[in-house]
């Protein structure tokens, strides 16, 4: 095309190597040339990009300043060409890249960071980013890669299956259980204190469960944070309805009722349909299903087949 530079990407290596030198000569024996063709491709380089990118002198070559943006430019390229070759030659570059998840913090922070070490090693050219913040992210605006979430979209152009179901019961301290009236029926539980989401920022049909354990409870403490919920709870500042997988993992926590209260809810992982066959997409859906799959017993409880 008419006035566009026409130049190589051996023009640049050769340009890099005079402008870390210094010296034609000293360039030309690390390129394994001559001299002759050293100064003929930067002088084609110029030519070609129409600008000064040395000022020649007797004690060697010296970067103009256009000379010295371009080598910004030219040292990207260098690592991306680097990067490039070292990912055909090991079978990996449709692997590369970052690849964004929103999940909900209580799967974020009590399940996949836990995982994270396993992916990282076994995929060790994509990185992740986890969003965590309360609200549905935008698959259309590809605000994110893949979402996890509690109820999957009911329309549009989307990939989604679901990773696992998960059970909650009602949980409270040890320590406030002594001191408390005993829990007998599901009855008893209105009186007691609660803990729970704040009803107008619940972001999910799915975290809305209190009325679920009854329709009386009015929860005295309430928060947007599981982490804060589960932090209230284990200090003895009421009960709270929490995850097995999440609940489980700490012995000062006791379940109250755990033969009438027990509700499921469901994790879905969807993504937008044309980033179904992304090869770094496909490959972190894959490797949440399989280590969900492996964790069934921590989500489902241990008493509890995966098709319950």
């Amino acid at each position: 095309m008419k006035g566009t530079p026409h130049f190589t990407w051996d023009d640049l290596q050769f340009f890099l190597a005079v402008a870390r030198t210094g010296q034609l000569s000293t360039a030309a024996r690390q390129l394994r040339t001559s001299h002759a063709t050293v100064s003929r491709r930067i002088d084609r380089l110029e030519f070609a990009l129409k600008v000064k990118l040395f000022e020649r002198n007797p004690r060697g070559y010296m970067l103009t300043g256009m000379g010295q943006r371009f080598i910004d430019t030219a040292e990207r390229m260098e690592q991306e060409t680097e990067r490039l070759r070292t990912d055909l030659s090991a079978g990996s570059a449709a692997q590369r890249g970052v690849v964004r998840i929103s999940a909900p913090e209580g799967f974020s922070n009590f399940f996949f960071t836990g995982v994270l070490p396993e992916f990282t090693a076994k995929h060790p050219t994509i990185s992740l980013e986890l969003i965590t913040i309360q609200q549905i992210m935008s698959l259309s605006r590809k605000e994110a890669d893949i979402v996890v979430v509690l109820d999957p979209p009911k329309a549009g152009p989307y990939f989604t299956e679901k990773l696992t179901d998960y059970h909650l019961q009602v949980y409270g301290s040890r320590d406030y259980l002594a001191s408390h009236r005993a829990i007998e029926s599901r009855d008893d539980l209105p009186d007691c204190a609660f803990i729970g989401y704040i009803e107008d920022m619940i972001f999910a049909p799915g975290l809305d469960y209190l009325g679920d354990v009854h329709p009386r409870i009015r929860p005295q403490f309430q928060s947007s944070s599981i982490f804060a919920q589960l932090t209230a709870t284990k200090n003895g500042l009421g009960l709270c309805v929490l995850p097995f997988f999440i609940a489980g993992k700490h012995p000062d926590l006791q379940v109250v009722l755990p033969q009438e209260v027990d509700l499921k809810r469901h994790y879905w992982i969807t993504c937008h349909r044309d980033l179904r066959q992304s090869p770094r997409v496909r490959t972190v859906i894959d490797f949440l299903t399989e280590a969900v799959r492996r964790n069934a017993p921590a989500f489902l409880g241990p008493w509890r087949r995966a098709d319950s």
